[in-house]
């Protein structure tokens, strides 16, 4: 008999399962749901895709950033943020629940991420996998139906039994999104390594100059990734 380990439901700082925000964030979401983790799941997931904002120009470099009730008060994040949310939603409703990482390669990013990042490389892309009728499953909240349509690639659904993971082409059959490199998963969000991944993967020195930039503003970016164009990246 497998032992779920008692992380996987536990809350932390950081995704604050017992914020009553987010306990209360869950019963909303769940009320109309049948009783099986299974349909607690999939409601979950579909308002965590769809009434968070994705937005990948959010604060990435202390634990508060990732801070579930945060997100959930903000109404946006970018995948990671979103990912965290899902899993504090999870283990709220009693599901064992755990983020996971990998590197991507976004062939449809909008020209100016590309530009303010340097690559069309997202490294430790995050997602949540919750235990479900005797096994893991995968998650991917990120994407909201407003960006998907302009990025004309269909939302990604979950049924709460198969993998919910980003589709290799869109809807025009252009490459959307590429699978690199596994992270592995984590009960919590582990913030540290990810600023040191983005920093080996886009330079110590823009890394820093992000992280000067919101220290300055206030945390606020002055982006609207609505308002950017979205064009296939180029590579050599």
């Amino acid at each position: 008999m497998r032992v779920m380990d008692p992380r996987y439901l536990a809350p932390t700082a950081v995704i604050d399962a017992d914020a009553p925000a987010v306990t209360a964030c869950a019963r909303r979401l769940i009320r109309k749901t049948a009783d099986a983790p299974v349909a607690k799941a999939v409601a979950l997931f579909y308002g965590v895709r769809d009434d968070i904002r994705y937005d990948p120009y959010c604060p990435f470099y202390r634990p508060e950033h990732y801070r579930a009730s945060r997100i959930l008060a903000q109404g946006r994040g970018y995948c990671v943020s979103k990912a965290g949310l899902l899993c504090a939603l999870g283990r709220a409703c009693g599901i064992p629940s755990r983020v996971g990482f990998a590197s991507v390669r976004n062939h449809l990013a909008t020209g100016e991420l590309i530009r303010f990042m340097g690559t069309d490389l997202f490294v430790y892309h995050g997602y949540t996998e919750f235990f479900l009728e005797g096994k893991w499953v995968k998650a991917t909240p990120a994407f909201n139906q407003e960006l998907c349509r302009r990025h004309h690639v269909a939302p990604l659904d979950f049924d709460g039994r198969s993998d919910a993971v980003f589709q290799a082409f869109n809807s025009e059959n252009q490459p959307f999104m590429t699978y690199v490199e596994a992270h592995g998963v984590y009960a919590d969000i582990p913030v540290e390594k990810i600023v040191a991944a983005w920093k080996k993967a886009y330079g110590p020195r823009r890394v820093e100059n992000w992280i000067k930039g919101f220290e300055k503003s206030g945390g606020r970016s002055g982006r609207d990734f609505y308002r950017e164009t979205v064009i296939g990246s180029r590579r050599d």
